[in-house]
């Protein structure tokens, strides 16, 4: 089976510094197989393999789609691709964003833990919201084990504290401490792996695009639900994922429930602020239309003109008001973590 020797890491708000300050206690000798997601802006250019190298640990890099995996190297997720394994290679896909996210951490320890099993240690570090908590279930349930960043030490404690509330975490520790117990499970032979659970399975096929269809996939795994996918407004299934309740939809798009919540808000507020320019549209309509018919000396006609002004009017006031409780702008600044 070989030792527990692929550590693959996800980390989002916070997360560099976090990388930093493992990697700098890492030592020399140490130099297990390492995969590494951060979430970061879609169309922005990754400068992170460069970042980390300069740390001194191991060479770091973005592998290419198909590339094989290189032993003693820490693999960067690229912006706007998920990064997955897939037995002795690596997998590039720009497949449906899961958390709202593209990279996301779920995809990419779902598949080590397919590929893996107990060889696997899943390390989710400082973010928002609870990406990462999903998929360190499906490594710990393929054999492997999760560790999961002390929450009083992370500058964003949501992810870690999401996997921790949710029985995921086999060891909690601070950043300074995580260094020796990654040393010393990377020399630890790894146990015999169980069978790869089914759903676990399915859920990385929908991941490397490796399907016909998705919605016979996600309904393998997941029960049909009346509810609509935020980002597509398809069909979402429920998945039972032990305690925890998720969501996929037929093309693909999955939901922690953290980031379910949060995906409904923002396209709440999308849709306040469509229904706002609406009817500050209407209220414009309505006043050309009063001056034309004043213009054209017909007061009454003027009257009903100006009256469903002023209630275009009230309405926008009313979703200005709400577009700017503090409710709405918190749920706008998570979105961008």
């Amino acid at each position: 089976m070989g030792n527990r020797d692929i550590i693959v890491i996800g980390a989002s708000a916070g997360g560099l510094t976090a990388l930093t300050r493992l990697f700098g206690g890492m030592p020399k000798q140490c130099a297990p197989t390492v995969f590494v997601v951060l979430h970061i802006t879609p169309n922005a250019h990754s400068v992170l393999p460069q970042l980390l190298d300069r740390i001194g640990w191991l060479p770091a890099f973005h592998p290419t789609d198909g590339e094989p995996i290189r032993p003693g190297h820490i693999h960067v997720a690229p912006p706007d691709h998920h990064l997955l394994v897939h037995r002795d290679r690596v997998l590039i896909r720009r497949g449906p964003r899961e958390n709202r996210t593209r990279p996301a951490v779920d995809p990419l320890f779902r598949s080590a833990g397919v590929a893996f099993g107990s060889r696997v240690v899943g390390v989710v570090l400082s973010g928002t919201l609870d990406d990462g908590t999903s998929g360190l279930r499906a490594i710990r349930r393929c054999g492997g084990i999760g560790v999961v960043q002390e929450p009083d030490d992370a500058e964003w404690p949501g992810m870690p504290q999401s996997a921790i509330n949710r029985g995921e975490a086999d060891h909690v520790l601070p950043l300074d401490r995580m260094p020796a117990l990654l040393s010393r499970l990377a020399a630890e032979p790894a146990p015999p792996s169980p069978p790869v659970p089914f759903d676990i399975v399915t859920e990385a096929r929908i991941a490397e695009q490796e399907f016909t269809t998705v919605s016979d996939d996600t309904q393998t795994v997941g029960k049909p639900t009346t509810l609509s996918c935020p980002e597509c407004g398809g069909g979402l299934s429920e998945i039972h994922d032990g305690p925890v309740l998720r969501f996929r939809c037929q093309v693909g798009h999955a939901y922690s429930p953290d980031a379910m919540e949060a995906a409904q808000a923002e396209a709440m507020e999308n849709a306040l602020w469509v229904a706002l320019r609406t009817h500050e549209d209407r209220v414009e309509l309505f006043r050309r239309l009063g001056d034309h018919a004043r213009e054209r000396g017909q007061p009454r006609l003027a009257a009903t003109w100006d009256k469903q002004m002023q209630e275009a009017r009230r309405n926008a006031e009313l979703l200005r008001a709400v577009l700017s409780k503090p409710e709405m702008r918190d749920a706008s600044a998570v979105k961008t973590r």
